[in-house]
């Protein structure tokens, strides 16, 4: 594997009435399956650069883009309220620009949105990998990340600040370098930092996530595509409990869990994460391979047959 050979570029595409900051991560050893990203609420593309460097050298091209309202992707006019129905939108509208049907690899709110995606348009997605998300989720977890977002209205007066208030939240992590945090703040005409994403996402779209959780279980179930749950078991967002009833309810799935993860799963363990999703794609290179014997594979290794 040669990192070297991978190249970026970044784009902007057009969603569903937004402009969306996307970067396309490809390598010369380009022969393998497409991967769409979708971060998690508050978090940009740059989340997946590492794993998305790995799968690329292995072959696997890549899209992964800035949700709208966040990064640098635009945001709702002001008389727009933000809708899940909007985010859903803007995955479908990016898978379709792909020459084929991506693996979705969607972390918590990019994985939710995922599956409201493939349940309205069955085939968008080879295949998905939700990362440390379930359409139940446990409240505590959900309002510990959103006390964590709303913590500091009038954002700080410097990066260092900043990385202070990160390495408390985090104290799981070795503390980021201000610099590392620049791409996640905007300095104001006040001088003072801000986090990048729109404050309005947070009352407009996540306080009122758990009313959402019923269409979120009927659109798991209706999904056949091949999925695959990498869970972290520290998670306190995902519990045994909401894993059961995600496989009760798509019992093609599959489920890996990264023991000493939190929610924040591919920041936690990346080399560990990054070869969970390899290894699965593999077994869907193998499982849909043509040849005298490729056949339906067996539910326990990728999933319901497309």
């Amino acid at each position: 594997m040669d990192h070297r050979s991978v190249t970026t570029e970044d784009l902007r595409l057009e969603g569903a009435g937004v402009t969306l900051a996307a970067t396309r991560h490809a390598s010369a050893a380009e022969a393998g399956i497409d991967i769409l990203y979708a971060h998690g609420f508050g978090q940009t593309r740059g989340a997946w650069a590492a794993t998305a460097a790995t799968l690329a050298a292995h072959g696997h091209a890549g899209l992964s883009y800035d949700a709208r309202g966040h990064g640098q992707s635009g945001r709702n006019p002001a008389d727009l309220p933000y809708t899940g129905h909007q985010f859903t939108d803007d995955l479908i509208v990016l898978a379709g620009e792909l020459p084929r049907p991506p693996v979705l690899v969607g972390a918590s709110m990019g994985g939710l949105f995922g599956l409201l995606a493939e349940a309205r348009w069955p085939g968008l997605f080879r295949a998905m990998v939700l990362v440390d998300i379930t359409p139940r989720w446990e409240s505590a977890g959900v309002a510990r990340i959103l006390a964590f977002m709303t913590a500091f209205p009038d954002g700080f007066a410097s990066l260092d600040e900043a990385a202070d208030a990160v390495a408390a939240y985090l104290p799981h992590r070795a503390r980021k370098s201000p610099q590392a945090l620049a791409g996640l703040l905007r300095q104001g005409d006040d001088g003072r930092w801000r986090w990048h994403w729109d404050p309005r996402l947070v009352d407009e779209l996540a306080r009122d996530g758990e009313r959402h959780q019923d269409d979120l279980a009927a659109a798991t179930a209706a999904v056949r595509c091949p999925m695959l749950l990498v869970s972290g078991g520290r998670s306190d967002l995902v519990s045994a409990r909401t894993i059961d009833e995600f496989l009760a309810l798509a019992p093609h799935a599959r489920h890996v869990q990264l023991p000493d993860a939190t929610h924040m799963l591919a920041g936690d363990d990346n080399d560990r994460f990054t070869t969970t999703v390899l290894d699965y794609l593999a077994e869907l290179d193998r499982a849909f391979a043509p040849g005298p014997s490729a056949g339906c594979p067996a539910p326990s290794v990728t999933g319901a047959c497309p």
